[in-house]
């Protein structure tokens, strides 16, 4: 255990609405309660992994907000991956399953839908981009060099493959070389 905070918004949603409706008033309210927990979280000393629906720059400039009132180092996870393979992956889903307890069936129409209201991060916002087609050790390595290279990660604690499946944000090592313990770290994804 590595001592983040994994938010997910699909579990916050189905915590709270027996039959969730992901309309605009449902979207605001579980938007509210992931920055709420996030700050309450950060505030604590824990790092964040903000996982949720961050496609809008405007939801994405929320959280930097967050992260700078709580002294924190916001990094977006920025994975990118042709259409046709990420509507397979999500077309396979299969609820049994935990990793996709939470997921949202949907058919192609939503999927473009859905991606055609994305806004691609612009210059200001601080982003690693990791590839949907390469397997998590690579994926894991590209956000650790991250990092590593804002001071978040020891050089010891980047080469031992401190990253575990599931988990992109890390909680520093406070006891290894480079890391500034003053600072904590909430990821986008």
């Amino acid at each position: 255990d590595i001592g983040a905070v994994h938010l997910q918004s699909d579990k916050v949603r189905f915590e709270l609405f027996e039959t969730p409706r992901y309309d605009r008033q449902e979207n605001e309210i579980i938007s509210h309660l992931m920055l709420y927990m996030a700050e309450e979280f950060l505030n604590a000393g824990l790092s964040v992994l903000y996982d949720g629906d961050a496609n809008k720059q405007s939801l994405r400039r929320q959280i930097r907000e967050v992260a700078h009132v709580t002294k924190s180092f916001p990094l977006l996870v920025w994975p990118q991956i042709d259409i046709d393979s990420a509507y397979s992956r999500i077309s396979k889903r299969d609820r049994r399953k935990n990793d996709d307890k939470y997921a949202v069936p949907m058919n192609r129409k939503a999927y473009e839908e859905y991606i055609g209201k994305m806004q691609n991060p612009d210059i200001t916002e601080d982003y690693v981009v990791i590839s949907g087609k390469h397997n998590f050790q690579t994926q894991a390595n590209a956000v650790v060099k991250k990092l590593y290279d804002v001071s978040l990660v020891s050089s010891d604690n980047a080469r031992s493959g401190m990253v575990k499946p599931g988990l992109v944000n890390l909680v520093p090592n406070m006891h290894n070389g480079r890391v500034d313990d003053s600072r904590r770290n909430i990821s986008i994804k």
